[in-house]
């Protein structure tokens, strides 16, 4: 719990540096969601269990960059000792040239007797149109995470690169607003200290979902997004998931 409040904190103390930037847009949700595995994900990784979650996602993007966020709480209505917490918090700087940005991204998450921090430091580009937008990442990654549940062991150190990327599409249909956004990270050049700990497979993973969100009203979203991890969440192999969600926008 305690990385979870330091990443949280270090997303906090980020938004406040740009208080004198130029403000240009920004926005702000909270969701409740159902994560539902499928029946051979369940079977091959044999830890991975539907559950409820809870999350609060905002950005805004000033004269000088972008910043993202999001905390979740998982499997609430579970009790405390099947609780889970999942922080992410990135900074886009933009370094004057072209579109090109200074790239920060932190990610936490905590349950009982497992423990993640995954860091990455690099550059990320921004691609955008109308209605639509396209911004690739690449990074160093370092990680921090335990996995008591399998076994008493622990990797902290460089765990190779990571690239990935957020993309969105905005379009109209049927007289209502809709729009498909997907995020993606892969992993690569992993640690061999770090795939004994996690036994995730080789050296390379998959991790992201794919979107059609359906805006209801001004305040009222709606979403169904697949879920697919590969050599990821402490699985060798395929994972998939549907995952079906409701927010509030502020």
């Amino acid at each position: 719990m305690r990385k979870s409040l330091v990443a949280l904190g270090v997303l906090t103390a980020a938004s406040t540096f740009p208080a004198q930037a130029e403000y240009l847009y920004g926005f702000g949700d909270m969701s409740v969601n159902y994560l539902d595995w499928s029946n051979g994900t369940e079977e091959r990784a044999g830890h991975q269990k539907d559950f409820w979650y809870l999350e609060l996602e905002g950005g805004a993007g000033f004269s000088w960059g972008e910043l993202y966020g999001f905390a979740d709480l998982e499997n609430a209505d579970q009790g405390s000792d099947k609780a889970r917490t999942s922080v992410k918090g990135t900074i886009a700087y933009k370094t004057g040239i072209a579109e090109l940005r200074l790239y920060g991204q932190v990610y936490n998450t905590n349950s009982d007797g497992f423990t993640a921090q995954n860091n990455v430091l690099g550059l990320s580009y921004a691609f955008n149109g109308d209605g639509w937008f396209f911004n690739p990442f690449i990074g160093f990654h370092h990680t921090m995470t335990s996995a008591d549940w399998k076994n008493p062991s622990s990797f902290t150190g460089m765990n190779g690169g990571m690239f990935g990327w957020v993309a969105g599409y905005n379009f109209n249909a049927f007289g209502e607003k809709f729009m498909i956004s997907n995020w993606h990270e892969s992993e690569f050049g992993r640690n061999d200290n770090y795939m004994i700990v996690a036994g995730e497979g080789d050296d390379v993973s998959a991790n992201g979902a794919l979107a059609l969100w359906w805006n209801a009203t001004d305040h009222v979203t709606t979403g169904i997004q697949y879920r697919y991890a590969y050599n990821k969440l402490g699985t060798k192999g395929n994972q998939n998931a549907v995952i079906y969600s409701v927010k509030y926008n502020f």
